[in-house]
């Protein structure tokens, strides 16, 4: 508690130790856990280095001792539909992996590690073998490791770009093996995506997914089922679940050899087993909940088993995570407690779960939950160092009315710093956060991002629109043949419901969005007059571009987001806000990395263009050597103060900067076009 008195300030310009550097250098991002070791009780995951460019080093959790198994420069990262995962496998001490930038598999010896509790971790690192390339150069990325330790070889999906010099064409995407000699043997091929292959416990069975243009996975996938012959090749490969309709994701096999997954034919992704004459399919535990994600990453898991008797699971209701224990022979489903709303990623091992998870006053966390003892044993955090708790903003799950009669969701985050008050009656500047995807989910895990923002007198609210997930399928479903409408609708009427309630002042709504996210908030300046200023980071603005541009993965995205060619031409004019830059009269800054693959430079730049000659006030901040997300530290830096400085500027927060008393602007100043002073 700190004894002085409050000072006051207006909204917006509050002094705040949260610094954009603090952001930066305090996020770490956390992903891709994996249990392994000679006992299977190591803890692996990759740590995000914002000080190396935003490299991935891998991690190990081994008794008392955490140490970093990839030096720099490797990456452990790939970029197989773009946005990666399922970067590295383990087997024993012997690790595989993925590194970004030769898109080569590399293999490790860990088991010469120095695993002594030491702070020493240089002097580890250097004690361990040096990664060697298991696969040769070449066009073809990997992911989605599983280790066929029988047959000397690793399993995976293969992407071979083709090899012109300019990209031409479509990569061939098949499950691909590797043996020890880095030789690469086709296993299946002939749909347009493979993902997630898995073995059986005795290797004689191997189980994977596929689906083909125009669907996205989310949209409806195909489980697969084939014994593996003794020449390694897959024999009768048979569709056992999915189709068209049907999205099925995580397949995992139980320790006595039943295939689970989960599968979202009653509406909502719940938890299946196929029968043991590969036909029957049995649902364990059926309620509208949420027990997977969307497929935009690979190696996803939300479920495991601690015995053939009992699985781990994570589930989503509206949007906050649970954490049970389901025992498939009665359905039975126990609450397991955890002080978490969030989680991420689970892996169950004999004697714990551990967890990527996190909460409204948690940031996200490696934790370990052992089955025999109380409480959570944290193993890594992404923020080293949190902020007071008298400074964090904890947001409220909120439900408002949107357009047709929908209930929109999100969780609004209030101004909040010990150390200031607002002037008597003021009411704050918010912003409105659309998250990307657009089929995807925002949370309520604590962000130094979000709390930036709130320590300085800005509420934040962050929508969960209609087509975000957590919410069953038929929420997700709001968004077919209505993106740039549902979506936005449902942001314009959360900020209207915050005027509403006394909680944001009309006069200074602000969008921001990144990727889809970043359509849905040109869209909302373009087509609604509810917000006054906004930040597209690398957002789509031309439909068409979008189209033309795009990878594989996404290339036929906007037949479900839009409508199938050649009816959706009509709708791409109507719905794209370069379209429209006549109704545009809002100030805009736009963010923008310059090797963005998945939506390409131009898209911000002609959008820039087209605000300069209109004269609105507009700044353009492009960034070499950064791609579809930032991952440098200097930029992270880079961008919020750039962000800031516009808001105060346009917004005029800091309107008695000539009084030596009026609060400084960003640290950071940005160029603005047009803005007359």
């Amino acid at each position: 508690m700190t004894s002085s008195a409050p000072t006051t300030a207006a909204y917006g310009t509050w002094p705040s130790t949260i610094s954009a550097a603090r952001v930066a250098a305090g996020a770490t991002p956390l992903s891709s856990l994996m249990l392994g070791g000679a006992d299977g009780t190591d803890i692996f995951w990759l740590a995000g280095r914002a000080a190396e460019a935003g490299r991935n080093a891998l991690l190990r959790h081994r008794g008392a001792s955490t140490d970093e198994l990839t030096p720099a420069p490797f990456n452990v990262r790939n970029r197989v539909h773009e946005y990666g995962g399922g970067a590295y496998a383990v087997d024993g001490d012997t690790v595989y992996f993925s590194h970004f930038a030769d898109n080569r598999v590399y293999r490790l010896d860990a088991s010469d590690l120095n695993t002594v509790a030491d702070d020493d971790t240089d002097a580890a690192q250097i004690s361990a073998s040096a990664p060697v390339a298991l696969t040769r150069p070449g066009q073809q990325r990997f992911a989605d490791f599983v280790v066929d330790r029988a047959r000397a070889r690793l399993i995976g999906v293969r992407e071979l770009h083709a090899d012109d010099g300019h990209g031409h064409g479509e990569p061939a995407n098949t499950l691909c093996a590797i043996d020890a000699d880095g030789e690469e043997t086709v296993l299946a091929q002939g749909a347009d995506f493979y993902s997630s292959p898995r073995l059986s416990p005795d290797g004689r069975a191997l189980a994977w997914l596929t689906w083909d243009h125009p669907r996205m996975p989310w949209e409806g996938t195909t489980l697969w089922l084939a014994d593996v012959g003794d020449d390694g090749a897959l024999v009768a490969p048979v569709a056992v679940a999915g189709g068209a309709d049907e999205s099925i994701c995580q397949p995992e096999w139980s320790p006595d050899g039943r295939l689970h997954f989960v599968s979202d034919r009653s509406g909502w992704w719940n938890l299946y087993r196929l029968g043991a004459d590969r036909r029957a399919v049995e649902a364990l535990c059926p309620m509208e909940a949420e027990f997977a994600s969307p497929h935009w990453t690979f190696g996803n898991s939300m479920y495991g088993f601690r015995s053939a008797a009992e699985i781990v699971c994570t589930y989503i209701v509206n949007g906050v995570s649970r954490l049970a224990r389901l025992l498939p022979a009665s359905g039975k489903l126990e609450a397991i407690a955890n002080p978490y709303e969030e989680i991420r990623e689970l892996r169950v091992a004999a004697g714990y779960i551990a967890m990527l998870a996190g909460g409204p006053s948690i940031p996200l966390e490696l934790a370990r939950i052992d089955f025999t003892e109380e409480g959570v044993e944290i193993l890594a955090q992404s923020i080293a160092e949190l902020p007071d708790e008298d400074n964090i903003s904890i947001p409220a799950n909120i439900s408002y009315p949107s357009a047709n009669g929908r209930t929109a969701h999100a969780f609004f985050y209030a101004p909040r710093n010990r150390d200031v008050r607002a002037p008597e009656g003021d009411k704050p500047p918010v912003i409105v956060i659309s998250h990307g995807g657009p089929t995807s989910m925002t949370v309520n895990t604590l962000k130094l991002a979000t709390q930036y923002w709130t320590s300085r007198g800005f509420g934040v609210l962050d929508v969960n629109y209609g087509g975000s997930t957590g919410f069953g399928r038929a929420y997700r479903d709001l968004l077919k043949g209505q993106w740039g409408i549902v979506d936005v609708e449902d942001c314009v009427a959360g900020a209207r419901a915050l005027v509403e309630r006394g909680l944001a002042d009309n006069g200074r709504l602000i969008i921001r969005g990144g990727s889809a996210g970043g359509l849905t908030t040109l869209c909302a300046l373009t087509f609604h007059d509810v917000f006054k200023a906004g930040a597209s980071y690398y957002g789509v603005s031309d439909l068409q571009g979008l189209d033309d541009d795009s990878h594989k993965f996404e290339s036929r995205y906007t037949a479900y987001l839009i409508a199938p060619q050649p009816e959706a031409q009509a709708l791409y004019r109507q719905r794209s806000p370069i379209n429209h830059t006549d109704k545009l009269a809002r100030p805009m800054i736009f963010f923008q990395g310059l090797d963005d693959k998945v939506v390409p430079p131009q898209q911000s730049e002609m959008m820039v263009d087209a605000l300069k000659a209109r004269g609105v006030p507009v700044a353009y901040v492009p960034l070499e050597g950064e791609g579809h997300g930032f991952r440098k530290a200097e930029n992270i830096v880079r961008t919020l103060e750039a962000e800031l400085y516009f808001y105060q500027r346009i917004l005029k927060l800091n309107a008695g900067a000539h009084d030596p008393s009026a609060p400084a602007l960003a640290a950071a100043p940005v160029h603005i076009d047009n803005l007359q002073d």
